[in-house]
């Protein structure tokens, strides 16, 4: 059976959370969300890391605005 996870590069991930690039990769590092391979930019050639489009759109569900998550 091929596997049809949606998989999504930084960018994606960063443009769906409605923050930058690099303060999304510390967030994702920070939750725990561990990218799933790593393919080549068709153009430049640099690495490029893809998540699981399904825990990035869970964690912008977690990080509504103005919901602190240091309080229990």
């Amino acid at each position: 059976m091929p596997d049809t996870t949606e998989l999504w590069t930084i960018d994606q991930a960063a443009h769906h959370l409605g923050i930058q690039p690099g303060s999304a990769r510390g967030l994702l590092s920070r939750r725990k969300i561990q990218r799933v391979d790593t393919i080549r930019h068709p153009e430049s050639g640099r690495p490029l890391a893809r998540y699981r489009a399904d825990e990035v759109r869970a964690l912008a569900t977690d990080r509504r605005p103005g919901r602190r998550t240091d309080r229990a």
